[in-house]
């Protein structure tokens, strides 16, 4: 069991009271963690000291914003061992899900250091004589960073890193299910040397969540905030960002397609939906939730598919490496299940896998899935994925857009031209030809449409999502007047 702290202007901090709630181990219901339990109170201190912060963070040169952030990535990459203790203890994923997350997380780190210097803007010429005319881009001031459960590392990094590099202060609102985890990389940004109040931690327990949100999005001083999540949660941020006019960012549910056109190449099809549908049991938002395949080589793409999966290791991750872990409770087993049985009584064929009693779930595959089942529709977030059979390139691409989600897409094909013509035309913010679904790089332009939401994270695109765009103007002669 680990006893963590929330952090607000630098210091270890308890909640008001000294309330806590606890997060338990999927897998035997033990107590992994032992967390804060913030007040309104309690968060609205961490924003007002991200406030007090943010005058001396934000005038502080680039290069001394980019070596601190350098620095942090070294300091995250030193937790390794203690991040792929946290996450199999708190989420039931395995060690190589750690180590993918940490890796990739200290990137991202490095990808927002890169940006420091790239924060700048342009002149724009003007009509009138002697005028030089800038769009300049500032920091905005206090953003609020709200990461989810299922990649820890990955995303509680991206919630922080570029709004840092831009010159904003941070407050991270820590996920109930990874307090510890979460309280990790905030550990990682203090050990390298970043000025109290720059980054603010706070955890709440989950019947508290709602009251502890609106009370720091509400704060005058919060200027942006970004989320990812739950398209359904996603929905009310959005809302309460909405009444009190704060932009956001967010990164929402996803039921990504992953298209075999006949003409692909099989073992690369197979070994791009192995891996986007089943790493971290199928728990990423990118993660491949329809398998849509060309009927005239759906019967070969499934054979191997299917012993593709069956290989796939799948055990406690603290007793050994494994592919599949646990899942992040009984409700994602629960609601895997019912999809299971939905869609086997509405005729589709159960290839591989099947229904769990626990929160180990095999790779389980089911085909013939047709649009009356409800795996066709909803997001498993699990390791339970449908195939879908369709007659050529109309039909798969009719098929890839006949959901209300949009974020990530891949399609597979020799003929790279035909992929990407196909590629054009599926409705989503990312899509890969001839990759999985599964792909995040931190100087990407990261984020959906439609229910998968707005904006991005990422590169020069979050350098907009996370500064003001300024019209200043210089009047470097006499301006004439009308009167």
């Amino acid at each position: 069991m680990t006893t963590i702290s929330m952090l607000i202007n630098g210091r270890s901090t308890q909640a008001t009271g000294g309330a806590t709630f606890e997060r338990r181990n999927p897998l035997d219901g033990s107590v992994a963690t032992v967390a804060p339990a913030a007040t309104p109170a309690d968060a609205v201190a961490a924003v007002e000291a991200a406030a007090q912060a943010f005058p001396a963070w934000s005038a502080l040169g680039p290069g001394a914003r980019r070596a601190l952030l350098m620095k942090a990535a070294q300091a995250l990459e030193a937790k390794a061992d203690a991040f792929a203790a946290a996450i199999p203890a708190e989420t039931g994923g395995s060690a190589l899900w750690a180590g993918f997350n940490v890796h990739l997380a200290a990137g991202m780190l490095l990808g927002a250091a890169a940006l420091t210097t790239q924060v700048g803007g342009e002149i724009i010429p003007s009509d009138v004589p002697g005028n030089l005319a800038m769009g300049v881009r500032q920091p905005a001031g206090v953003v609020l960073g709200m990461a989810p459960w299922n990649a820890p590392v990955i995303l509680g990094v991206r919630a922080v890193a570029t709004p840092l590099a831009c010159g904003n202060t941070v407050v991270l609102k820590g996920s109930e299910l990874c307090p510890a985890t979460h309280g990790l990389i905030v550990e990682a940004l203090q050990d390298a040397g970043l000025p109290p109040g720059v980054v603010n931690f706070v955890t709440n327990a989950p019947a508290d969540a709602a009251a502890v949100v609106e009370a720091m999005i509400a704060h005058p001083a919060v200027r942006r905030v970004n989320f990812t999540g739950s398209t359904r949660v996603g929905k009310i941020i959005a809302s309460v960002c909405a009444r009190h006019l704060k932009p956001a960012v967010l990164e929402l549910g996803g039921k990504a397609p992953l298209l075999v056109l006949a003409d692909a190449d099989l073992d690369a099809a197979v070994n791009g939906a192995a891996f986007g549908a089943f790493a971290n049991s199928g728990q990423i938002c990118m993660s491949t939730e329809r398998i849509i395949v060309d009927a005239a080589i759906a019967d070969d793409f499934v054979a191997r598919l299917v012993a593709k999966a069956k290989g796939l290791p799948l055990g406690d991750p603290r007793k050994g490496p494994v592919v599949l872990g646990s899942v992040v409770d009984m409700n994602t087993a629960q609601r895997c299940n019912a999809l299971i049985d939905d869609a086997l009584a509405k005729g589709a064929t159960l290839l591989c896998g099947g229904k769990a009693d626990s929160t180990l779930m095999p790779a389980t595959l089911l085909d013939h899935v047709r649009p009356d089942m409800a795996i066709y529709r909803e997001e498993s977030f699990g390791p339970v994925k449908p195939i879908v059979r369709v007659n050529g390139d109309e039909e798969a691409i009719a098929c890839a857009n006949d959901n209300e989600y949009g974020l990530s897409a891949a399609v597979f094909s020799r003929d790279t031209a035909r992929a990407l013509n196909v590629a054009r035309r599926i409705e989503s913010g990312i899509c890969h030809v001839n990759g999985p679904t599964v792909h995040d790089e931190a100087q990407m332009p990261f984020g959906g449409v439609k229910g998968s939401g707005w904006g991005r994270f990422g590169g020069k695109a979050g350098i907009d999502a996370f500064t003001e765009l300024r019209w200043i103007t210089l009047q470097t002669t006499p301006r004439q007047y009308p009167f």
